[in-house]
């Protein structure tokens, strides 16, 4: 298919969700970086091995894949035009996100009440990662409720139809990457000791 070929809008379309992808291009080797610098400071004498993630991380899990349901659901409702449904499963979305931010920061509490901290005396190389890691995604799910909002905004504003999607689609695609991001990352540091 020729990229330079169709209207306006349609060329439009492909150019933002051109440049998401390589957003998401980008992102996808920042956390790469990150996970293999884990991956070879794990040979560390100072290394801990024996650390179990708390519990929190594993709620998140099954609190992110719901959320992308629920959008999933959204998608289909505004496919056909049905506002209220979107705006019922976009709210679901957005709340489940909240939730899982809310969750994020127990488990980091949690792992603080063990002792160990991000920076200090009490600090530990694995800990570290793990902040690190976690706290970066979940940047990028504040990132994602943001998206979200606007598109419930837009929603309200009867910008979005089943034949003008496009805004709806990238705030779609973004929250799915975090989602999936965070269901790798989790699966990752409770494997990779």
């Amino acid at each position: 298919m020729d990229l330079t070929q169709g209207t306006d809008q349609e060329k439009n379309s492909r150019a933002k969700k051109m440049m998401l992808w390589f957003g998401i291009g980008s992102l996808i080797m920042s956390f790469a970086g990150w996970t293999s610098a884990f991956i070879v400071s794990s040979t560390r004498k100072d290394w801990l091995t024996d650390f179990k993630l708390p519990d929190p991380f594993l709620v998140s899990v099954f609190v992110i894949i719901i959320s992308s349901i629920a959008l999933i659901l959204a998608k289909r409702a505004l496919k056909n035009n049905n506002k209220q449904m979107t705006s019922v499963w976009l709210v679901i979305a957005f709340t489940l996100g909240i939730y899982f931010i809310v969750n994020q920061f127990t488990g980091f509490s949690e792992i603080v009440a063990q002792g160990y901290n991000f920076t200090g005396p009490t600090s530990n190389v694995t800990m570290s990662y793990i902040f690190l890691i976690a706290f970066v995604h979940i940047v990028h799910v504040a990132v994602g409720l943001l998206c979200l909002l606007v598109v419930l905004i837009n929603l309200f504003r009867n910008k979005y139809s089943s034949n003008n999607m496009l805004g709806f689609e990238l705030a779609s695609s973004f929250w799915h990457f975090v989602d999936i991001l965070w269901v790798y990352l989790f699966f990752f540091l409770y494997f990779m000791k």
